[in-house]
């Protein structure tokens, strides 16, 4: 990889989902063990990192790494319910688009 790398050039799988009406997950899983270690080691998808690119806060943000699975599971408060008349998305399934153009 070189130093600046897209997430969505490595990763296996990029998804998004609901967590219930209002939180959401993003799944970031990956093929081999080292490109799984140098994601989780770069950062891009820490607490902070995700806040951010999602405007929300990050005490609001959890960042949960599965070595077994070689996947990172981050979990954060949907901006508008799920269903809500503001929602655009009502299973969250569009929502990881943001992370697909991360680099690290």
């Amino acid at each position: 990889m070189n130093a600046k790398t897209r997430l969505g050039d490595v990763a296996k799988v990029i998804r998004s989902k609901n967590a219930g009406p209002l939180l959401l997950t993003i799944d970031v899983i990956f093929g081999d063990a080292e490109t799984y270690e140098k994601v989780l080691a770069s950062g891009v998808l820490d607490a902070r990192a995700m806040a951010k690119l999602y405007s929300v806060s990050d005490n609001e943000v959890a960042v949960i790494p599965y070595r077994q699975a070689l996947a990172i599971k981050v979990t954060l408060p949907r901006l508008h319910r799920s269903g809500g008349p503001l929602d655009s998305d009502v299973y969250g399934a569009q929502q990881h688009a943001p992370v697909i153009d991360l680099e690290f």
